[in-house]
């Protein structure tokens, strides 16, 4: 089953070090990895043997879409090739002997809120005697700035974040530890071929940045944040920490995933049109220790990658090799599809049992949750997307 999931179909990119080496870039096929430098190095592959040999996809980023596109054809085509097995098996190792580290050193982070689902539970939530979605939601993909210094390596232990929270029974405000953390299964999108200020990114070229995706995790301190979301949106119950894949699956991989979009209702305005919009047929599973708690469905997120660059790039910001934004938390119309712990407990109104018997509306210190996913392959059957998981340690503060 791992072969089928990781086949030569999906071959996506991730940086990895062995004990005796420097981390290089590396792709996974079945439960090996291929050190891409290494491979291309003895292919006399010069000009991805350099790019190759750097801790971080940024440098390969910055060669553009041609440039990503043949080196997949290179890739796939020596992988096939028994002339050079020898040569492939010169270049990989067991996936166990190796260090998987951040693919990209991140340079811009924006989060969205492209799931209509999650943003209308959200709002009856947080909202419950006004209307759920905002008056500006169907008009434009929402988003914040969040910070790149704290996205981390799946796998990397998460630290109990602290701060301001005022429940609404309290007359003050108090400081310490979050009460209400929580998780958001999230699809990352990577960013590359940069674009000066003021350079606008319409939807129909789009496809010459989005390079690849990954699963990712935006770990939120929903006590935190409700008290101080208003009137600028998330800053501390948001930058503590995002967790993402180790795996960066490339859009090529994924054009079987591509669907229509739910319908648009109303029609947003022209900069956020185009004839190649589309969404992600992508099958989520997030898991809370040993129990599977949710299975979003990403199929059907409001907006899509495409419009979500369009807003992000339309007042003048510009887009650098290993800029990253994500959709937001990905939610479906069940119960059993919502993306968060905040609508799968309904704020602790009904908490989620475990497999071992216990109950859960925000996360413990010890709990360990992972995101998987998976997508059809583009000759059949399915591929992963990896995972992202992280265990919350206890906050260091009072």
């Amino acid at each position: 089953m791992s072969e089928d999931l990781w086949s030569i179909d999906n071959l996506p990119y991730g940086v990895a070090s062995t004990a005796d080496g420097q981390a290089q870039v590396v792709t996974r096929l079945g439960d090996d990895i291929i050190q891409l430098a290494t491979l291309a190095g003895l292919d006399n592959v010069r000009k991805w043997a350099r790019c190759f040999q750097q801790d971080s996809l940024n440098a390969f980023l910055a060669q553009g879409n041609s440039s990503w596109s043949a080196a997949r054809s290179w890739l796939q085509q020596i992988l096939q090739d028994d002339r050079r097995r020898d040569l492939v098996a010169r270049a990989t190792r067991p996936i166990e002997d190796v260090t998987l580290h951040l693919p990209v050193q991140v340079a811009d982070y924006v989060d969205f809120y492209a799931s209509e689902q999650h943003a209308t539970n959200v709002g009856s939530i947080f909202r419950p005697d006004g209307a759920a979605l905002t008056p500006n939601w169907k008009h434009l993909p929402i988003g914040y700035h969040g910070r790149s210094g704290t996205v981390v390596v799946s796998g990397t232990d998460i630290r109990r974040p602290v701060g301001q929270r005022k429940g609404k029974d309290d007359p003050e405000p108090v400081f310490g530890p979050s009460v209400r953390l929580d998780i958001e299964a999230e699809l990352g999108f990577v960013v590359g071929g940069a674009t000066a200020i003021g350079e606008r990114v319409p939807t129909d070229a789009a496809a010459e940045h989005l390079f690849g995706v990954a699963l990712f995790n935006d770990w939120s301190a929903r006590d935190i944040q409700a008290w101080e979301y208003v009137p600028l949106g998330p800053f501390l119950g948001k930058s503590f920490a995002s967790s993402i894949s180790a795996w960066v699956t490339p859009f090529e991989a994924l054009v079987a995933a591509k669907i229509p979009l739910p319908q648009q209702d109303p029609q947003p305005l022209d900069y956020l049109r185009g004839a190649n919009l589309f969404g992600l047929d992508i099958d989520f599973e997030v898991r809370l220790n040993d129990t599977v708690i949710s299975r979003p469905p990403y199929q059907q997120m409001y907006w899509s990658p495409a419009q979500m660059l369009a807003h992000l790039t339309v007042g003048g910001a510009s887009l650098r090799n290993g800029d990253l934004f994500a959709s937001g938390t990905v939610s479906g119309d069940a119960r059993d599809e919502r993306g968060s712990l905040l609508e799968l407990a309904w704020s602790g109104a009904e908490p989620v049992e475990l497999a071992d018997g216990t109950t859960r509306s925000f996360l413990q210190d010890g709990d360990r949750v992972t995101i998987t996913a998976t997508a059809p392959g583009v000759a059949g059957g399915r591929i992963a997307l990896g995972e992202v998981s992280g265990t919350i340690l206890p906050s260091t503060a009072g």
